[in-house]
């Protein structure tokens, strides 16, 4: 898809994938033994992180048993909420075993959503986790200088050439400023926000979606094993399905 014609998809990909407000309580206490597998010398499987060829960050043994994909995106506040709840023990307990693997894909909702995918996906998979999840930890904050901004800035925003958008919604947020807080200068985040190649592969993988999960109902979704489960948008919701899947 070329990139001109990226801000009709991302304008779809907000009206179809809202965050996902279905939440639903589910526990699972039976006892769980999970065997190792052998993480790569010097380190664990949570270091271990490639880019896909579908466009996702995979965190973690790619033969493992249970393969998880979570469709997120970085301006939703429930995919916020799963990080602050599940990232933790989903790492530490299910993918440093092996037999769990986590690929994140981002699903672009907005331009502002699309400045900080770009940024958080700018020095490659070895940072895109600690990234992500900074970006989650202050979501309140850099949302919240998008209240202050006069609606003419932002009716000008979408008025600009389709290739300035992404610097100028960063700029807006205070992405770049941010990042700079966290190693990435400005001059490589500016590389990455006018990355035509990064932005169509963005708006490929949100059409994807929609072609290979036509139920698809927002962010955060799972996928485990190649099927979508549903009424998982949180930890509590998610954990027996995996407990289930590796079973």
């Amino acid at each position: 898809m070329k990139f001109s014609n990226y801000l009709a998809c991302v304008a779809a990909a907000a009206a179809l994938g809202a965050c996902n407000s279905k939440q639903e309580n589910a526990a699972s206490n039976a006892p769980l033994n999970l065997t190792p597998v052998a993480p790569p010398q010097g380190g664990d499987w949570t270091q271990t992180v490639a880019l896909t060829s579908d466009g996702g960050m995979l965190m973690g043994n790619p033969n493992a048993k249970v393969k998880l994909i979570e469709y997120g995106s970085l301006t939703c506040p429930h995919c916020r909420e799963f990080d602050e709840k599940g990232a933790e023990p989903l790492m530490n307990t299910y993918v440093k075993s092996g037999q769990v693997s986590w690929e994140f894909r981002n699903y672009v909702r907005d331009a502002f959503d699309l400045a900080a995918t770009l940024i958080a996906r700018c020095n490659g998979p070895s940072s895109f986790f600690p990234m992500s999840r900074a970006l989650y930890k202050d979501q309140p904050n850099w949302e919240g200088k998008l209240q202050a901004v006069p609606q003419p800035q932002m009716e000008a925003l979408q008025a600009l050439p389709s290739a300035q958008i992404p610097a100028a919604a960063a700029r807006l947020a205070g992405l770049q400023d941010w990042a700079v807080a966290r190693g990435l200068t400005t001059a490589k985040s500016s590389t990455c926000l006018a990355d035509t190649n990064a932005v169509n592969k963005l708006v490929e993988m949100n059409a994807n979606v929609a072609q290979q999960y036509p139920d698809f109902p927002g962010t955060p979704t799972f996928i485990i094993n190649g099927k979508m489960v549903e009424k998982t948008a949180t930890w509590e919701a998610l954990e027996p399905k995996l407990r289930e899947a590796l079973r």
